[in-house]
């Protein structure tokens, strides 16, 4: 059942901002832009400090000591294989975007660079691909990271519900029970759709190009979009009932299939060994200036960089954001069983290497077919480049283009149903108070709310209110991913603390009992070289000098006798014997243990002070 007091605020808000848009649409279009200026203006540097943190923060986790900790109980296994797993994610985290701005945005930036970049034409496209690649690499899964690695822990590990609020516990203790964690949750779920619709705005945008591409239809307006977001979303809706386990699953199968399908035919379609050269070239200038990109606020071009932020860079980063709860969840959900250092490897690494590949082949011959200057038949250089419109004419450029282009559309579609049926279920969850199966009427609720949300947007100015709309819910969310950090390396300290304690404690009853063994084992065989003369001189030593007589009188005339008392003697002798040495034994052993405390106390004062002085340091 929905947690109300989660469940009906997320609803009113979401319901309050369709309703004002879709009825204003003009002044929700001008109030939109108006704030993404402030925002890009007054907060452009902090989202760029902020992603590069994450990064930072991500790769630490993967690469530190905390790597072998397990998302999940010591024995779980991973309920995903590795294909399916990848192919979730990847559909779940880029989707849509991918398709969209395959070709575009590498052709945008080498035709229009940012403001301040400059140089030959093979500059300009090296430094395009480059661009692209910081909007779409590390820097994006890094911030998917963040969420996904906090929330796999507090839910697979520690037995928490599926809750945004749940991975904030090691910070805020029981305050996550309370209104501070109803309003987490709320954040996460405002921010999951509006970054879910701006995905499906973007979607539905490239399908009626395609359509009309193809000559399905004819003009492209609103209501053909509205249309097609219905019909799609009803699709979704039929998914994200079916569960995780089937619709969604195999949808992303399916899907990351039929796009390798499309990556492939492109690359041996077109310029094959160009577009490897590009490929690596590209990586390599990527590597190169990814330091420089990052930092990069647009401080010495104007209003015309702070702009270009702003429809870009300061728009990705938002994107991301709103974006990372919807998927921090839904990889958290599909990752148990899997150590933080699979976990991180996985999301960051395979990810971002396909994304450069996708990159490499669609942008890089986009690049190349328009190095003439004329646009080469992507675009009309006096209109300039239509985004949803680039992919199309140039798929139709290659041999079979029209078969190509009906599999981009299914290509899209597909990832439209994927965004919308993963980002509705991962919003029901939430609402849901964590709940991993909630009633199938939620689930159809916030996929219709999706719909609606885009729909609204779109009305509302397009596609700059969709990039504003992503933009401004994603200041929130960034507040509780940097809660996200603290609480996640503050959970994995005390983790490790405990299996330091226990490995210490382990060697120590190891030594103890090697310590036991040998001793024992060496005064066994060795006693009288030990204490043979001992014993002598302490039985003549209790015995009086008449006793002493007596006894020498005695042992002459009964030989016998006196061979077996002397053999009882010296066995109570040796027994006494062995006594004394496995006290002394145990006395060393006290010792050693001693001196290993005293050695781990000191190993812990100095890896304090390195866990105090690391922060700063780095």
């Amino acid at each position: 059942m929905p947690a109300p007091r989660v469940f009906f605020p997320a609803l009113i808000i979401i319901l309050l901002v369709v309703v004002v848009a879709i009825a204003f649409p003009t002044r929700t279009g001008v109030t939109l832009a108006l704030l993404q200026g402030w925002v890009v203006a007054g907060l452009g540097p902090y989202y760029m400090l902020i992603v590069a943190a994450f990064v930072v923060f991500a790769t630490w986790m993967g690469m530190s000591r905390f790597g072998d900790i397990k998302l999940g109980q010591d024995d779980d296994v991973p309920e995903f294989g590795l294909m399916s797993w990848f192919s979730m994610l990847f559909a779940a985290g880029m989707g849509i975007g991918l398709v969209f701005w395959g070709t575009a945005e590498p052709l945008t930036h080498f035709t229009s660079p940012k403001p301040g970049v400059t140089g030959s034409s093979q500059e300009l496209a090296a430094a395009a691909m480059s661009q692209t690649f910081l909007h779409w690499g590390f820097h994006a899964w890094a911030i998917y990271a963040v969420v996904g690695l906090s929330l796999a822990y507090a839910i697979h590990r520690k037995g928490r519900p599926v809750s945004i609020r749940w991975a904030l516990e090691p910070l805020l203790g029981d305050r996550v029970r309370g209104r501070l964690g109803d309003a987490i949750d709320v954040i996460a779920i405002v921010g999951t759709l509006f970054g879910v619709a701006t995905s499906l705005g973007l979607g539905v945008k490239q399908i009626a190009a395609g359509l009309r591409h193809l000559g399905v239809v004819g003009e492209v307006n609103n209501t053909l979009l509205v249309v097609l977001i219905v019909i799609i979303t009803m699709i979704a809706t039929v998914s994200v009932v079916s569960g995780v386990g089937r619709g969604i699953k195999w949808l992303s199968n399916i899907n990351l299939g039929v796009a390798g399908l499309l990556l492939v035919a492109v690359l041996l379609l077109g310029p094959t060994l160009y577009l490897f050269r590009v490929f690596v070239e590209s990586i390599g200038g990527y590597l190169q200036g990814v330091v420089g990109l990052t930092f990069d606020a647009g401080s010495f071009t104007g209003q015309a960089g702070l702009d270009w932020q702003g429809a870009w860079t300061v728009f990705y980063w938002g994107w991301w954001i709103s974006w990372a709860p919807f998927v921090g969840v839904f990889i958290a959900r599909i990752s148990r069983g899997r150590t933080v250092r699979e976990f991180v490897a996985g999301v960051l690494l395979v990810p971002t290497l396909v994304t450069f590949a996708w990159f490499a082949v669609m942008g890089g011959s986009a690049i190349k077919q328009a190095f003439g200057g004329d646009g080469g038949g992507l675009f009309d250089p006096a209109e300039g480049i239509i985004a949803e419109n680039v992919l199309f004419d140039f798929l139709s450029g290659l041999p079979f283009g029209g078969v190509l282009s009906v599999i981009a559309v299914i290509v899209v579609a597909i990832f439209f149903i994927t965004s919308a049926d993963s980002g509705s279920l991962v919003i029901d969850m939430l609402a849901s108070g964590g709940d991993t199966n909630p009633p199938k009427w939620s689930r159809i609720l916030w996929a219709g709310l999706s719909g609606l949300v885009a729909i609204a947007l779109l009305l509302a100015g397009g596609l700059a209110a969709l990039q504003t709309g992503a933009i401004l819910t994603a200041i929130p969310v960034s507040v509780v991913m940097i809660g996200m950090c603290v609480a996640t390396y503050k959970a994995f300290q005390e983790e490790h603390q405990v299996l330091v304690r226990l490995e210490r404690r382990q060697r120590r009853e190891e030594l103890s009992r090697r310590i036991r063994k040998n001793v024992t084992a060496h005064l066994e065989e060795n006693f009288d070289d030990h204490f043979g003369d001992q014993m002598d001189e302490r039985i003549t030593a209790a015995l009086s000098e008449g006793e002493q007589r007596r006894w020498k009188l005695w042992r002459r005339k009964h030989p016998v006798e006196h061979a077996r008392a002397e053999s009882d003697d010296a066995a109570q002798a040796e027994q006494a014997a062995q006594i004394e040495a496995v006290t002394a034994a145990e006395e060393a052993e006290a010792a050693l243990v001693a001196v290993s405390e005293t050695t781990d106390d000191l190993t812990d004062q100095t890896q304090g002070k390195q866990a105090t002085d690391e922060p700063a340091a780095r």
